[in-house]
C-alpha cells in the first residue's frame, strides 16, 4: 500500500483520449485521464461508468441531453447508455471502471486503446 500523487501521475503522459491505470479496487480499475475536443458516440453494453473531474469541464452528450461536469463532479454512467464525452478546453479526469471496460465501448477505431499503461 502505497499513497498515489494524482498530480505527478498527471505530469506522466500529455496524449488526450488515452486513460492510464493508477490502481485496482476489486474488479475495477482506478484511471487517469486527459480529455480535449470531442471523443466519439459509443455504448458500454456491460459496464457501468464514473467520471469524476479533477481540473477543468467536461460535457457528458446524451442523445436526449448533456451533462456539464464543473471540477468536483462526478456522474455515474450506467451500462448500455449511449454517449460522448466532449471537453472545449483541457479536462483531467479520474475513472473508476470495471477492467472490461474499453474506452471507445462498442466502436473499435483509432481512438481505441485495448491494452492500457500503468502508471
Amino acid at each position: 500500500m502505497e499513497k498515489i500523487n494524482i498530480q505527478e501521475k498527471l505530469s506522466l503522459f500529455t496524449e488526450y483520449w488515452s486513460p492510464r491505470i493508477i490502481g485496482e479496487v476489486n474488479d475495477s480499475y482506478v484511471k487517469l485521464a486527459k480529455f480535449k475536443g470531442d471523443f466519439i458516440w459509443h455504448i458500454h453494453e456491460n459496464e457501468d461508468e464514473m467520471f469524476y473531474v479533477l481540473k477543468g469541464a467536461l460535457t457528458l452528450k446524451f442523445r436526449e441531453k448533456d451533462v456539464l461536469l464543473q471540477e468536483g463532479e462526478c456522474i455515474v454512467i450506467p451500462r448500455g447508455i449511449e454517449h460522448m464525452p466532449a471537453a472545449e478546453e483541457e479536462v483531467q479526469v479520474m475513472l473508476i471502471e470495471a477492467k472490461t471496460t474499453l474506452n471507445t465501448g462498442n466502436v473499435v477505431n483509432e481512438r481505441t486503446v485495448a491494452n492500457l499503461e500503468k502508471i
